[in-house]
Parts: C-alpha cells; structure tokens; sequence
C-alpha cells in the first residue's frame, strides 16, 4: 500500500510518546513492504516564526486553509491509498481532512487523547475526572482555562473542537482508538460507533532483556501532577518508614515536577532522580528494573511504559483504570492499584518486591502477553487489515482495497522466553 502519514510534531523540549508511536508505525510499514511518506509541521518551528508569525498561530488552530490547499495538491500527484492522520495540533489543522476529500483519498486517524471531547485531551480539570464539554458546546474548558491555565490559550482550541466535531465524524473513514477504554468513553459522548476499532500500539522488540532479580524500581515518564508522581513519592516515604523494599526507586523523566522531585531525592539512598533518558538508556533501564511503576491518575488511553516493560520481561505496577487494565493482568503480568489510593499503591510496591520468584513468573508472563498482543508482527497485521477496511468502505464494499498479504504478517523475532528456556 502506499501510505501517507499526517502529524504535526510535538515540541522535542518534552518527550512525546505520540512522537515515538508515529515514528515507530512507519517503521514498522516500511519493514513490511509498504510505501510510506510523511506529511509534516513541527511545533518546534514555532520559535523561528517572527512575531506575527507567532501570533498568528492560534488563528490556523481550528482551520488552516494553505495546509488544505498543499496537502490537497500533494495528494492529486501522488495519490495514496490512504491518509492515516495522527496529530494535527496547531499547524496542521482539521483543515487536512477537506484535503483528503478535495483529492477523494480516505482518511483514517489514531486517537492518541481524548481531544475529540476535550480541548486539552485530558479529561482532566483541577485535580479530578472532568466531562464537563463531552458531548456538548466546550464553553465549560474557555471559562476554566483549561488549556494551559489561560482562557485566551483555550479559545482556539475550543473553537476548533466545536466547528470541525462534524467534519471528523463525517471525514475519516476509521478512527484508531488504541484502548477499548477510551474507545468507550468516545462513544458514550457521541462518536460514531461504527467508525470506532481497537487498535493497541505495538512496541519494538527492546533489545535489552531482564536476566537477574533487578536493581530498582524505576517511574519512566513526565514528571507531573497527573501522572502520579506525587502519589508515588507518599507512597515510597511510606515503605521508607516501614524499612523499604531493598531496592532504589529511580525516576526518569521531565516536567513541572522536576525541581520538586529533585529535591526530594537528594541525599537519599533509596530514591535517584536520572533526568531524562534517550531511548537506549530507558530500554537498559526497564530490563535492570524489579518493576516498572505506572500510578497515573489520568485516564489513560493507553499506557506505553507498561507494555515495554512487558517486552522486557518485566512486570508493572499501575493505576487500575484507564488503557492499563487491557494491559496489565492483575496478579498474572504485573499489579494494580485502585487510582489515586497511597495505601493501595504502596500494598503493591510491597507485593511486587516482596518475592523474587513471584515477581519472575509474572515477568515471563507479561513477555508472552506483549508476544500474543503488542509485537510488531501483531502491530502490523492488525494495522494493513484496519487499512483495508477503510479503502474498502471509502471504495464502497471493496472495490479496489489492495490484495491480503500472504503467508506471515511480517518477520517475527524469535521469543525471548523460548530462547532462555522461560526467562
């Protein structure tokens, strides 16, 4: 097939898991014989625009008609299969979907967040579970400011969810939702069922595997209120009182929490703030972890550490809601804990490290999980039939849609747990 991938690049000053799923996806095609190009805007082009520039891009937010009109020639030339559009916030636009029609090319998107509801893609204000816009004008996020803490910042945002709710819904042929749990929650507040598959991300092969009992306990991810981060520091304080687990708690990671973490781990022997780790580091540390330790209290659509930390043979401890219930089987590849509860969070870090030949078993349990469910052999398959569901019905019933693959889905590396008799 011949694709063309939509994304607008999240700024590099903060590490996007969206950025790294995107650019593993078209790896992942290429490998697999398909034709693959990229149609991109990064938002860290933002900082050379001139003033003006500047402060014209909360205008392109809900629509950007020069985007409309080069996507739109790009696709008479080239002609593609299909366009599959990941993020398109804020220099790309919904603008990208009347290209897609202007040039009679199907669309498909993968709904990394809940922004089809939710200007900020959270569904999260002060602290807690928000549905205040779900399902209706998004007035509640503009007089709360939910974008960023500013109502000005919010406006575009909302304004952009509101004009263009239709032209999703009516422009893209499938959407991606990459959990059945934020699949649910979009039907609930009025996205079209039918157009609604379940399409997990994969994860690489890692390259880095546990072999021993594991030196620490390790939190990969943003530094933030939301993921958890400080639920887990009140959670670690409390096994410290208690005589702690034997391991270090090591964070890695960046965000508004930062200096807070910071100086909470300094001096200690029990906790070590990393900083942030390039993708090699982050593998090498996953396969040296006893644990890996998800406490978000977000709703998560998926929860990307917990299966990379699978792949590694390494169990996870996470929140018990969200994308991480469909990843984490409680008690069989890992543990969960009831959202937001430090007693329930700390019971878990306790259990986890507790019993070494425990925590092995659900190791080599969670392997075979992300061997059966989030491989890239997996990952591919699932992704060309998605694929050609929508050529067939854009085509209306199959006319045209490209030929199955034959034999395999792609190259699979060999287990792990077959290759080190279980490890």
């Amino acid at each position: 097939m011949h694709v063309l991938v939509v994304h607008n690049r999240y700024n590099t000053t903060q590490p996007s898991g969206e950025n790294r799923v995107v650019d593993q996806e078209v790896e992942l095609l290429r490998g697999g014989g398909h034709r693959v190009e990229l149609f991109e805007r990064r938002s860290d082009d933002i900082a050379a625009r001139s003033l003006l520039g500047k402060a014209a891009v909360p205008l392109l937010v809900p629509w950007n008609p020069a985007v409309r009109t080069e996507l739109a020639a790009r696709l008479r030339t080239e002609r593609p299969d299909l366009v599959h559009v990941h993020n398109v916030f804020p220099l790309l636009s919904p603008s990208v979907l009347a290209a897609c029609a202007d040039a009679g090319v199907p669309a498909v998107a993968t709904l990394h967040n809940y922004t089809q509801i939710c200007p900020p893609g959270t569904l999260r204000r002060d602290g807690r579970l928000c549905t205040d816009c779900a399902g209706s004008a998004p007035l509640p996020a503009v007089r709360h400011g939910c974008y960023r803490d500013s109502r000005l910042a919010t406006v575009p945002v909302a304004v952009g969810l509101s004009v263009n709710r239709r032209r999703w819904w009516s422009g893209v042929e499938r959407f991606f939702c990459i959990s059945a749990a934020q699949r649910e929650v979009l039907v609930r507040y009025g996205m079209p069922a039918g157009r609604l598959a379940v399409k997990h991300n994969f994860v690489p092969e890692p390259g880095a595997y546990r072999e021993r009992d594991g030196e620490h306990v390790l939190y990969l991810g943003r530094l933030a209120e939301a993921k958890g981060v400080r639920l887990l520091m009140n959670a670690w304080d409390q096994l410290a009182a208690d005589g702690g687990v034997g391991v270090p708690l090591v964070l890695a990671g960046a965000g508004p929490l930062e200096g807070e973490v910071t100086a909470w781990a300094a001096g200690r022997d029990d906790v070590r703030y990393a900083g942030l780790y390039d993708p090699a580091q982050c593998a090498q540390a996953i396969a040296r972890s006893v644990a890996v330790v998800a406490p978000s209290l977000s709703l998560e659509t998926f929860g990307l550490v917990a299966v990379e930390a699978a792949a590694a043979g390494v169990p996870a401890v996470a929140a018990a809601h969200g994308g991480f219930v469909e990843l984490v089987d409680d008690g069989v590849t890992g543990l969960l804990h009831k959202p937001g509860d430090t007693a329930s969070l700390t019971s878990c870090l306790r259990r986890i490290t507790a019993d070494p030949v425990r925590n092995h078993e659900m190791g080599w349990a969670a392997r075979r999980r992300y061997e059966r469910d989030f491989s890239p052999a997996v990952g591919l398959q699932r992704l060309e039939d998605e694929y050609r569901t929508a050529i067939a019905g854009h085509s209306g019933g199959g006319h045209g849609a490209p030929p199955a693959r034959k034999g395999n889905a792609g190259p699979r590396r060999g287990s792990r747990a077959g290759r080190d008799g279980g490890k």
